[in-house]
């Protein structure tokens, strides 16, 4: 299941997958998607190991920004992914 985290000012949307855990070790996938004329530019990324699975239409200075400001969320991203999303009232 994906929860939904952010939209950013370029309409890029941010979501995360509930906790995966895989030998011993929990991770989570982050999905990146804005919407162009004719597609999606899309990233993913899984923490904590900030690797990159798939990069599409985002350029390497908007993936670096992705990537700062996944290392300032991780603690958040991974709070709401062991509780079920954000919890909004």
């Amino acid at each position: 299941m994906m929860y939904p985290y952010m939209t950013l000012a370029d309409e890029t949307e941010i979501v995360h997958s509930q906790m995966i855990e895989k030998d011993g070790q929990q991770s989570i996938v982050v999905n990146f998607e804005r919407p162009t004329e004719n597609r999606f530019d899309s990233a993913r990324c899984t923490l904590p190991e900030y690797k990159w699975l798939e990069i599409r239409g985002y350029s390497d200075e908007e993936v670096e920004l992705f990537e700062k400001l996944l290392h300032s969320n991780a603690h958040l991203i991974f709070k709401y992914a062991a509780n079920g999303g954000v919890q909004i009232a």
